[in-house]
């Protein structure tokens, strides 16, 4: 951030900077002091200035000659209004031109003096500036405290195995199976046997509750012994064939997942109207080719590995580096700008937003939800995310880690993908308002989690 363009915005009034065009301002402007947000007491300081009467008196001189010689206002010719009237008709563009042409040089040198790195917008506190009179200003602004990190290299976490096992291996082929699994009726006349899936129709009344809505359902599917069946359903049907017409009596558990079953005794009167067979496929290379573009069985289970692998990798590792923050920010407590953490919140809201459109939520639903808890909930986090990044800035300059121009590159044309954008207008987007500059520092944080993650002990 340049201290120039922290005071490039009105400084008595917050306002966007006017128009400098000069050509028939006729409108006066309110110059009415607001307070900006509210800063954190343990990373504000203050600044005060004051200018001499003579600089400041010089100064309302050349911004008032420079209105004269560019003004433009009927009946007058350009360059010809006098004094007097480009006083009284832009005194408070002058005003301000003349705080823009003294200030910000200074609170750069006194900010310098201070020997600290302002972060978001001063906000100006007190503002005399009068012709023939001392300019004085306070301003109080946030910074970003200078903290130690000695010790950073003993801070370890536990580094779990990114290997896939057998078991999960085995999980995961299961899972493809039943993804593909047929189900279809049993035509030869026999009883149901655990493993079947029955097809039934049912009406359940509810016990000592008279006014509860009878339970009903229609062509329901119901696996014989399967864990997601009720037990009684399951010894009911068990033996039973298909047409008959059975009692079943069900007492639910205080904690099933259903709350109006919860605790309840429920008498069912159940129909068989089918029996049907799941049939699970064969692991062999039909199956692999029916599955995508795989040439055979040992090509599927070579890429399922390799999937399992990249993706358990990459969970372990961010779940590894969210301990390692975690214990890094127990370790140092410091405290941070609430800019920052203002700015965080931002960012977080605006990436669940994201979220939140690409599963289909439309814009005028994104406007009913409640940003006065929305924000506070985000809050915690927040602070957590920015001490992180305190923490992996200092600790990369520590390391003396850099991000080249090539893997910025890599990454703009990744976003370019991404967003459907044509590379050169990203980049130009990204250059314009200092995306570059934060890309590249985020960059460089995630270079040194990984060279921290690298290095923890396995």
């Amino acid at each position: 951030m340049s201290t120039a363009d922290t005071l490039e915005t009105n400084p008595t009034s917050g306002a966007p900077e006017e128009s400098h065009s000069h050509e028939g301002h006729d409108h006066e402007h309110n110059h009415e002091h607001q307070h900006g947000p509210v800063l954190n007491p343990e990373c504000t300081r203050e600044l005060v200035l004051d200018v001499p009467a003579d600089e400041v008196s010089k100064a309302f001189r050349s911004v008032t000659r420079n209105y004269q010689k560019y003004a433009k206002l009927p009946g007058f010719r350009p360059g010809k209004v006098p004094e007097a009237v480009v006083r009284r008709r832009f005194a408070n563009e002058i005003r301000k031109d003349v705080i823009d042409s003294l200030l910000p040089e200074r609170f750069s040198n006194g900010v310098r003096e201070l020997g600290i790195r302002p972060v978001g917008q001063p906000q100006v506190t007190e503002l005399t500036v009068d012709e023939g009179q001392p300019l004085h200003v306070k301003a109080v602004f946030e910074y970003l405290p200078d903290i130690s990190i000695e010790g950073y290299e003993q801070v370890v976490v536990d580094k779990p195995s990114v290997e896939v096992t057998d078991e999960e291996y085995a999980h995961e082929l299961a899972q493809l199976r039943e993804s593909r699994a047929v189900v279809e009726p049993v035509e030869e006349e026999r009883a149901i046997v655990d493993g079947d899936w029955v097809e039934i129709s049912y009406s359940g009344r509810v016990s000592d509750d008279a006014e509860a809505a009878p339970i009903k359902g229609e062509d329901s599917l119901v696996e014989v012994g399967g864990k997601d069946t009720v037990e009684a359903f399951t010894q009911v049907l068990r033996g039973a064939r298909a047409g008959q017409e059975l009692q079943a009596e069900v007492i639910y558990p205080a904690d099933y997942p259903e709350a109006r079953l919860q605790g309840k005794t429920v008498a069912y009167d159940v129909t068989v109207k089918g029996i049907k067979k799941r049939t699970l496929p064969e692991l062999n290379d039909d199956f692999a080719r029916e599955l995508g573009n795989y040439e055979s069985l040992d090509d599927l289970q070579s890429r399922v590995r390799e999937h399992m692998a990249n993706r358990k990798r990459r969970s372990i590792e961010a779940e590894t580096k969210d301990r390692l923050f975690a214990a890094l920010i127990e370790r140092y407590q410091f405290p941070v700008p609430e800019s920052l953490v203002q700015d965080q919140i931002d960012a977080r809201l605006e990436r669940g937003l994201r979220a939140l459109a690409a599963q289909g939520m439309n814009p005028e639903q994104m406007r009913q939800l409640d940003f006065s808890r929305l924000r506070p909930a985000q809050r915690d986090s927040a602070v957590a995310e920015v001490k992180a990044h305190v923490l992996m800035d200092r600790i990369a300059d520590k390391e003396g880690v850099t991000v080249s121009d090539e893997e910025l590159d890599r990454e703009l044309q990744l976003a370019a993908l991404q967003s459907r954008e044509p590379y050169e207008t990203l980049r130009q987007r990204l250059t314009d308002d200092g995306g570059i500059a934060r890309i590249r520092e985020q960059l460089k944080r995630e270079k040194t989690a990984s060279l921290l993650y690298e290095r923890l002990p396995a």
